[in-house]
Formats: structure tokens, C-alpha cells, sequence
């Protein structure tokens, strides 16, 4: 039995579960959102182990490392086989403040803010005694 020494980028992708389809990781490299050792990657550029895959998902750039090339899509526990994830954790850190300040945003238009609304922003106290005494 003869096993592969090599996977296109996009099955990859979706094999090691970064995207639910296929189609989805083609739509991310016609976008230019996937580069493959530093090099943007077409849909059907070879991924060999050792290579590094850096991609951009949800406002977050993942590094990854090719450890293995899986046989077919693998389950959620086994991913750390095939893939050593590399990307830092204030990426996610910026996310989280993302959407926390997504939470405080209010759109033109919608009226007078309801009484809790009043208390959250009351609390946020972006105003000291002494700034509007100046």
C-alpha cells in the first residue's frame, strides 16, 4: 500500500478541519487568504510535511505546521497529529475585545437607549470631574 507524500492545500485545510467544505478553502485562495511557506497558494498547490500554512479565518491569522498528511477527513481529537497550530494567542485575545466592543455599539436611528442601556454606559465612565471642569 503505497500512502501520499503529499496533499493539495485545500483538502488538506478541510481534512485537518480549518473549513467545513472545500469549496470554502478555494474561495479563501482565489481571496489570497492562504500562503503556503511565505508564498500565496492556488486551491491545488501540494502541501508536503514541514511545510508552513498561514491563513486568515474570522479576523484571526493561523500559523500552522504540516506534522503528517492524513489519509481522509479526520475527527476533532486527532487533528493534533497532522497539524502543530502556531499562532500566538493575542490573536485570539484581540477577538474576544472585538467582540466585546461590538456589545457596546449602537446603531443611528434606534431610538433612546432602554434604562438598562443608560446603566451600562453610565458605568463605562468615559468622563473623569476634572475633564469637564476644563
Amino acid at each position: 500500500m503505497i500512502f501520499d507524500i503529499f496533499m493539495r492545500v485545500d483538502k488538506y485545510l478541510w481534512c485537518v478541519r480549518y473549513y467545513k467544505t472545500r469549496n470554502m478553502v478555494t474561495e479563501a485562495c482565489k481571496k489570497n487568504h492562504i500562503t503556503v511557506n511565505g508564498q500565496v497558494a492556488k486551491a491545488s498547490k501540494e502541501v508536503f510535511a514541514t511545510d508552513k500554512i498561514t491563513l486568515r479565518k474570522d479576523q484571526i491569522t493561523y500559523t500552522l505546521t504540516v506534522l503528517d498528511i492524513p489519509q481522509n477527513r479526520v475527527g476533532a481529537k486527532l487533528v493534533d497529529i497532522y497539524r502543530r497550530d502556531e499562532t500566538p494567542e493575542e490573536a485570539f485575545a484581540h477577538l474576544e475585545l472585538l467582540k466585546l466592543s461590538k456589545d457596546h455599539y449602537r446603531k443611528f436611528g434606534t431610538g433612546r437607549p432602554t434604562k438598562k442601556e443608560r446603566r451600562e454606559l453610565d458605568e463605562l465612565d468615559f468622563y473623569t470631574e476634572t475633564d469637564e471642569l476644563d
